[in-house]
């Protein structure tokens, strides 16, 4: 059963556009000669938060605002989500407290922080900052909003929406999985559409209980999530995103950090465009399989930017950089 149907999805585009155009989606030769393979990327390091969750806060916080609004919210992130919820609380007047682990990216943070956030610092890793969100929203009454929800995949799914309606034919998409919104808005699109595209989840080989429980049916937590690439820094995936991701993923490619990091340098090398961990695994996945790929139309998220210059630098220069 879908989350959303067409007219739910389309309606949410329209939300979408009235804050933000489309983010484009080019054809770059110089990566489709590397890889072997015509390679459309998606831009949404173009949004005006620098990625694609922009796009689920507008519709959650229009949800909300229309069914009453509260007086605060509560979220935990690494950065994008964080940015998100404040981004489109603004014009409704609602305070947001967000919740990151320790070590966080310190220019994620100053991003929340500069859409007006209150940032807290709280635990080891995204899963205890999450539960620290948890147990404030339920002891001082705020509206605690998750990681995943219907409503944030309406929103992200949008971006599968003008990518597949913006380009016809495409073979295969590769995207990253963090805490599943943004693969599964790209399968509820793509399936809404009628559309045949496989879509490839890509995970950190360091932080990859989305893809060992993908293969093993079932919820597969690891201890740790250490990687540069925070946005996709899991270790307990959800059951709802992990069912739709089995019954709609061709399959979950796993990819390093050095090969994030080369793809970040390929990025910018082959397109001056800036990309942050997770938004350069779906590169970094491609070709690692380019020979599979060869001859094909692929599409390829390029999720997000919000990079620390530190850590761009130090891939730029052939480097990986260290996560916290």
């Amino acid at each position: 059963m879908s989350l959303f149907t067409l007219a739910e999805l389309e309606s949410a585009a329209a939300l979408v556009h009235r804050h933000m155009p489309p983010t484009p989606q080019y054809a770059w030769p110089l990566l489709a000669r590397r890889v072997g393979a015509e390679v459309w990327v998606k831009h949404e390091n173009h949004t005006p938060t620098g990625a694609f969750k922009v796009r689920g806060g507008l519709v959650y916080l229009d949800d909300l605002a229309r069914s009453g609004g509260c007086h605060g919210i509560v979220t935990a992130t690494r950065g994008n989500h964080g940015q998100s919820i404040p981004y489109a609380a603004r014009a409704h007047g609602i305070p947001v407290r967000v919740y990151v682990p320790h070590g966080n990216s310190t220019e994620k943070n100053r991003a929340m922080e500069g859409w007006g956030a209150e940032l807290l610092v709280h635990g080891r890793d995204f899963e205890e900052a999450r539960i620290e969100a948890v147990r404030v929203a339920e002891t001082e009454g705020l509206h605690l909003v998750p990681p995943f929800h219907p409503l944030l995949v309406r929103g992200v799914a949008t971006y599968g929406l003008e990518l597949f309606r913006a380009v016809s034919g495409l073979e295969a998409v590769y995207v990253p999985i963090g805490m599943g919104s943004g693969i599964c808005g790209l399968i509820t699109a793509r399936d809404l559409l009628g559309l045949k595209t496989e879509i490839i989840g890509v995970v950190s080989d360091a932080a990859d209980a989305y893809a060992r429980s993908f293969e093993g049916g079932r919820i597969v937590e690891t201890a740790n999530a250490i990687t540069f690439a925070d946005g996709m820094a899991c270790r307990v995936p959800w059951p709802e995103p992990l069912e739709i991701i089995r019954g709609g993923a061709a399959r979950v490619v796993r990819v390093s950090d050095a090969e994030v990091a080369a793809a970040i340098a390929t990025y910018f090398a082959d397109t001056h465009n800036i990309a942050e961990g997770a938004g350069a695994a779906p590169l970094a996945a491609l070709v690692q399989e380019r020979d599979r790929m060869r001859g094909k139309k692929v599409g390829v998220i390029l999720s997000g930017g919000n990079i620390d210059r530190a850590w761009f630098r130090t891939a730029l220069e052939g480097d990986v950089p260290r996560a916290a």
